[in-house]
Order: structure tokens, then C-alpha cells, then sequence
């Protein structure tokens, strides 16, 4: 993802040609795609989009992984059905687009999942896991939902507000060494973060 300074989206990379181990479910008033694991743990994982949207073939992938794992996943559509951000588009509508895409007003669609989780798929653990745009929503997040149990936010930019330390349950952020776009300074500002032994830090390459 980008910083707020320079909002430039992450390259869509190699588009995998997969169709999915799990399948579509409707989730009250969003879209979902939903593995189950061979064997009920009563352990699942939030698979969190990033600005590609929730159909994207990767995050499919990543979130049948997650299953093979003993996990029942779910990726929603946090965009609720607005459409992804395209890379043929125009950088500069950038922004604009980002406007009615807010990785801080997700919860009505998180509370929605929960209840999914908990009342469809018996889920008594849950976690979170986001890419990007997501990483900045499992941000979010933890600090709003004790009942999630721990999160992973990947090169997710970290919001400057006042809530931005009180997270509920250990959480792990994954930036990368050399990123032109997270800087150095944006993860040193996360060092607050860390300053509690529950909550995990790492630099990674």
C-alpha cells in the first residue's frame, strides 16, 4: 500500500489463473468467498482484500492455503460491491477512487462476518489476515474487536489517530526493507506499537 502522502497503489503482479478450493456465500448484505477446513477446529481467518478486490484469484489462493491449515476462511467484499481499483486506469483518479473505499469504515461489514462466523460456521476463534489495503483495515481492526484473537497486517500503511496504539490482541505487521512507497520513518512511527510484549514488530525484507 501507499503512505497518505503518496497514495499509489501497489502493481497487480502476476495474476494467478486459479479458481478457488471453497466457494461464494452471501454474508446479510455482502458477498464472500468461504473455505472449510477438512476437520471443524472451530478456528477461523478473516482474509482480508487489498485494492484488487475480494475476487481476485491470489487472495483466493492465499486463503485455501490458510484452510489446508485447519482454518475455515472467509474473504468478504469490503468494497460492497463497488468495483477494485484497475491498473489500466489512470493514476491520477487514484485518490478520488480510495474516497469511498475507507479501510476505517468496515464495521458494519466486520460485524456481519463475525456473526457469519460464529452462528454458520461454529467458529469459537477468530483472526484476521490483510494485504495492503487490507493490512490497513486489520489495523483497524484490533483496536475495535477484542473477540479478534490476533491479526496480520502486510505492508498495510498505519493511520495517524489517536486509537492507534490501543490494540486488543497481539498483532503482527509485516513492512518490507526496501519499500519506495511505506518509508523508513513510517515504520519507526509504529515503534509505539511494540512497546507492549503482546504486540509483535517485524522488518522484514
Amino acid at each position: 500500500m501507499a503512505n497518505e502522502a503518496s497514495p499509489c497503489p501497489c502493481d497487480i503482479g502476476h495474476r494467478l489463473e486459479y479458481g478457488g478450493m471453497g466457494h461464494e456465500v452471501q454474508v446479510e448484505h455482502i458477498r464472500a468467498y468461504v473455505t472449510r477446513p477438512r476437520a471443524d477446529t472451530g478456528k477461523a481467518i478473516i482474509v482480508v482484500q487489498d485494492i484488487f478486490g475480494w475476487k481476485l484469484p491470489n487472495t483466493w489462493y492465499m486463503a485455501d492455503l490458510i484452510a489446508g491449515n485447519g482454518y475455515t476462511t472467509i474473504v468478504p467484499d469490503f468494497f460492497v460491491g463497488k468495483e477494485p481499483w484497475n491498473p489500466s486506469w489512470e493514476m491520477k483518479t487514484f485518490p478520488e477512487w480510495l474516497k469511498s473505499r475507507d479501510a476505517r469504515k468496515v464495521d458494519k461489514e466486520v460485524e456481519a462476518v463475525l456473526r457469519y462466523l460464529t452462528q454458520q460456521c461454529g467458529a469459537q476463534r477468530v483472526g484476521i489476515v490483510g494485504f495492503c489495503w487490507g493490512g490497513t483495515v486489520v489495523h483497524h481492526v484490533m483496536t475495535k474487536y477484542p473477540q479478534i484473537r490476533a491479526g496480520v497486517s502486510l505492508y498495510g500503511i498505519v493511520k495517524d489517530s489517536e486509537d492507534v496504539y490501543d490494540l486488543k490482541n497481539p498483532t503482527l505487521f509485516i513492512f518490507a526493507e526496501n519499500d519506495f512507497v511505506i518509508s523508513l520513518e513510517q515504520f519507526l512511527c509504529t515503534s509505539g506499537l511494540f512497546a507492549d510484549p503482546e504486540v509483535e514488530g517485524t522488518l522484514q525484507g
